[in-house]
């Protein structure tokens, strides 16, 4: 779901004007190479060279929405944080909050070397299922060695609100799907298991929480990986991190494991057709090796997961109905919402 995205969107004179006077030890010279980065993200991401350099530039969509530039600005001053840890994660070279340099928020990243499971499995992979299988536990590692890590010794301790995180999600979420609703044409919800789930989860919330970094939105989609041997190359796509608690990550990747058969399997591609990712059980296992986190409640964490993801993929499903994404891809996301559901309802019993 991109927009579409080429050299036309970006200013790339401006950029090499900008790059000259705040960042002079990188090369100059004339941009080559341009090419648009594609992948599930709405944002525009441009790769080139300069200089002999290579680049990434990520920034908000042609149409900006309301927060799309401090949404920007956060991710580029997360990932400057991170860049000296242990966490899989692609490294800032330089971030531009002056909207009048190219009519938006950006920053320049070095390209990862890896494969998105989205767009692309190496035959490494898809003809091995061991390869696939570690993959998969490399995924939980990343999240967990992310959930693991002092945020305030990272400058980040106002980054986000932990007190309070979990109690604010099912109110915080349902007031967003009843925002949809002022949308023309959307006819409401249509998800049978709604208030059955929301009520389980108020009712079943853990009361300890240790607040951490969370990436937010960590599927299978939003993390690229080696060519050649099975580990995370980077964790992208940090539009959703704050200061919460890590544990919803591992729920998330637990709520969106691809199960070959089901519409939302088809969103990670072939490995979502043939299978042969970690059981849950292992992934629950693995993330105990890296964290020392309580996980007796983790699946009231998948279950949450599941409820919030199932009302955001929601938004677009409203949207289409009112004539403002894509019907196709509206009626594909209200499938994996329901599917969504589905599965927390399966997991109260």
């Amino acid at each position: 779901m991109s927009d579409a995205t080429d050299s036309a969107q970006v200013d790339l004179t401006a950029i090499g004007r900008w790059l000259d006077e705040h960042a002079p030890e990188l090369p100059s010279g004339e941009f080559a190479h341009v090419q648009p980065v594609g992948g599930g993200t709405q944002n525009i991401m441009l790769r080139f060279t300069r200089g002999g350099r290579a680049y990434v530039l990520r920034r908000g969509p042609a149409h900006l929405r309301a927060k799309t530039n401090e949404v920007i600005a956060r991710e580029a001053r997360l990932l400057g944080a991170l860049g000296d840890t242990d966490v899989p994660a692609p490294r800032v070279v330089a971030a531009c909050e002056d909207t009048n340099v190219i009519g938006a928020v950006f920053y320049l990243m070095d390209p990862v070397n890896g494969f998105n499971p989205q767009t692309e499995l190496p035959d490494v992979y898809a003809n091995d299922v061991d390869m696939r299988h570690q993959m998969g536990l490399s995924a939980v590692e990343a999240i967990a060695r992310l959930g693991s890590l002092d945020y305030a010794k990272l400058g980040l301790a106002d980054y986000g609100h932990p007190d309070g995180f979990l109690a604010r999600q099912v109110p915080r979420w349902l007031r967003e799907l009843e925002t949809y609703s002022a949308l023309p044409g959307y006819a409401g919800p249509q998800i049978p298991e709604l208030d059955r789930v929301g009520d389980w989860l108020e009712r079943n919330r853990p009361a300890d929480v240790t607040p951490g970094i969370m990436h937010g939105d960590c599927h299978l989609a939003n993390i690229m990986f080696d060519y050649q041997k099975p580990q995370v190359a980077a964790l992208v796509d940090w539009e959703m991190s704050t200061i919460g608690d890590p544990l919803l990550d591992l729920g998330w990747q637990l709520a969106t494991r691809p199960e070959p058969g089901t519409t939302a399997a088809a969103i990670v591609g072939t490995v979502g057709e043939i299978g042969g990712l970690p059981t849950p059980d292992e992934m629950v296992a693995h993330y105990a090796e890296f964290s020392d986190r309580d996980l007796s409640a983790i699946t009231w964490y998948t279950v949450l997961a599941c409820f919030k993801l199932g009302i955001v993929l929601k938004g677009t499903h409203a949207r289409a109905a009112a004539g403002k994404a894509p019907k196709q891809i509206g009626d594909f996301l209200h499938a994996i919402t329901l599917e969504l559901f589905a599965k927390a309802d399966k997991l109260l019993e």
